[in-house]
């Protein structure tokens, strides 16, 4: 799936209405590898963005982070993969039977269907959250730790690959090797704000550290020329 360094990027929109993704689309097709599709956009505009999206020959993330008893992520799994999305995910902590469920779920659908599988990813630790965030939550360990374990758990389900942060990526290539995919939220040029991201990195340190795709919203979206903003950070990927 990666054959240039655009292929890499996964730009997020974060935006709530359809016309306002139609109009990215339009603009950033053929200069990003994958638009991603999140729970506002989603609620709002349904599968039809999806569709919207694919109709302009581009790759969608279904980026809605399942999180239940494992029969309703194996079914929504089937859907997603109806949608044809190129990778969608599910939260780790969710555990071990939902997530194999998940694959299974994912792989069955594909066969059925004749089409490509997607990429099923495993939500690791969100990158709002630090060590003080886990332990309010009752979660034992720092961030570092659990970002391990839910990653060698997701392994054993059969996923593809995790979301987590780039500060987490050299761990997580030690504990499931190199070809398992890592998506990495949290990247922001260095100029950029955090916003409300606290484990972040730049593209260029993150594609260093081993990261197979980078996931960037307000930075693009915010700039006063979008096309301007992706061609900065596609140079910053392919230089590394």
């Amino acid at each position: 799936m990666i054959k240039q360094p655009r292929d890499r990027l996964v730009f997020a929109m974060d935006v709530a209405y359809f016309e306002d993704a139609q109009r990215f689309v339009r603009l950033l097709r053929n200069r990003v590898g994958l638009f991603k599709v999140g729970k506002q956009l989603f609620t709002h505009a349904g599968p039809k963005i999806l569709d919207m999206i694919r109709q302009h020959g581009q790759r969608a993330f279904l980026d809605l982070k399942f999180h239940d008893i494992p029969n309703t992520v194996a079914k929504a799994s089937q859907e997603a993969t109806r949608l044809e999305v190129a990778m969608f995910n599910v939260h780790a902590l969710g555990g071990l039977e939902m997530m194999k469920a998940a694959v299974q779920a994912t792989r069955e659908k594909a066969k059925e269907l004749g089409t490509r599988k997607p990429l099923l990813l495993a939500v690791t630790v969100l990158t709002s959250l630090d060590d003080r965030s886990l332990r309010q939550v009752g979660i034992e360990g720092g961030v570092e730790e659990v970002v391990s374990r839910l990653a060698r758990l997701s392994v054993e389900a059969g996923m593809d690959g995790v979301v987590a942060s780039p500060r987490e990526i050299g761990l997580i290539r030690k504990a499931c090797g190199q070809d398992f995919v890592i998506v990495t939220p949290g990247v922001r040029p260095a100029a950029a704000a955090k916003d409300d991201q606290r484990r972040v990195m730049t593209p260029g340190d993150a594609i260093k550290a081993g990261a197979d795709y980078l996931v960037i919203g307000r930075p693009i979206q915010d700039a006063p020329d979008p096309v301007e903003a992706v061609e900065r950070i596609v140079e910053e990927i392919e230089a590394v």
